[in-house]
């Protein structure tokens, strides 16, 4: 009996290894930029398309949801439990997200800026790490919701507050509502490679750009001292559409 034991602890073994051994370690690494420049926290000064001066005090976003396409039009997505990841600027590594596919050639890859309806909607204890409401500052407890994308700053076309400051602060969320109809700011990001690329043997980083001026001058040009505040309204799905052009691909590192 023992040595029945031994065979089928190895046999299992051997199964694990050849499952580790097909899966391949792919990193999308998110550089957070403005413009062609490395975005700084609190000390550069940047432009946006209607003149105004801003500087950025915190970056963060939510990105769930990743899928690759083959170069034989299937399509592989990660369990959706190893799929969500808090990116933060101060954090440099955060900005590395790793998830395990399986070897082949590859044409694109999908994933989302939020967190999807299905996981929002779960019961607490589907919702650890990153989804934890508890763990980061992206929740609306008095809107039960993920604030998917929040970025604040400082700019002299902000209106001034009490404390004499000019701040400006963007914090969308919005996943459709659950028994009614609400904004929708999940954002599906799709980017395809020049030319397929092989997953195997060595470990693969995907370089992803965000700039953060896209906010700004994206499909609509958003001013400062028009719009220095914006939370869970109407406008918030026009700052949407304009970040989720920010994800644009660098490269990829065999």
């Amino acid at each position: 009996m023992k040595y029945v034991r031994k065979i089928l602890l190895l046999a299992v073994c051997m199964l694990c290894g050849i499952y580790l051994f097909a899966q391949q370690a792919v990193t999308l690494h998110f550089n957070n930029i403005a413009g062609n420049k490395a975005l700084l926290l609190n000390s550069e000064k940047y432009a946006n398309a209607a003149g105004e001066q801003f500087s950025i005090s915190l970056l963060q976003y939510f990105i769930s949801n990743i899928q690759f396409s083959t170069a034989d039009g299937k399509q592989y997505i990660v369990p959706q439990d190893s799929s969500y990841f808090f990116i933060q600027q101060d954090d440099s590594t955060s900005q590395y997200c790793t998830v395990y596919v399986p070897a082949g050639d590859y044409t694109s890859i999908n994933f989302i800026v939020g967190i999807d309806s299905l996981r929002s909607t779960s019961k607490i204890d589907k919702r650890k790490g990153v989804l934890d409401p508890s763990a980061t500052d992206m929740y609306w407890g008095w809107n039960s919701g993920y604030i998917f994308f929040k970025m604040e700053g400082t700019s002299s076309s902000a209106p001034e507050d009490a404390a004499g400051l000019h701040k400006f602060r963007y914090h969308i969320g919005g996943f459709g509502g659950y028994q009614s109809k609400t904004i929708n700011n999940i954002k599906t990001i799709n980017l395809h490679f020049s030319k397929p690329v092989m997953f195997t043997g060595n470990k693969t980083t995907i370089e992803i750009n965000a700039d953060i001026l896209e906010l700004f001058n994206g499909a609509a040009q958003i001013s400062i001292a028009q719009h220095s505040a914006v939370m869970f309204d109407a406008f918030s799905t026009i700052i949407a559409d304009n970040y989720a052009r920010m994800f644009s691909l660098a490269g990829i590192k065999n």
